[in-house]
């Protein structure tokens, strides 16, 4: 997936796939305006199609495989 860097606000648990409704880790701003979001299966799935009419795509789906400082190490 193509990412750029926008001053967007980072996804979070309230924002939700257009599609089925998962957790959003894409976010696809368009040219015509307006936004779509989509988890990462589906952000992944329909990427050609999007590239063509995004502005601008968020990216954070590295989010689902960063393990968070405060894991301890056994659980990593």
């Amino acid at each position: 997936m193509t990412t750029v860097l926008t001053p967007a606000s980072q996804l979070t648990a309230a924002d939700r796939c257009d599609r089925c409704g998962a957790q959003a880790y894409v976010r696809v701003v368009l040219l015509s305006g307006g936004e779509l979001l989509f988890c990462a299966h589906h952000g992944r799935k329909f990427e050609p199609e999007l590239k063509k009419i995004a502005a601008e795509i968020q990216d954070e789906t590295e989010r689902l495989t960063t393990v968070p400082a405060s894991v301890s190490e056994e659980e990593r």
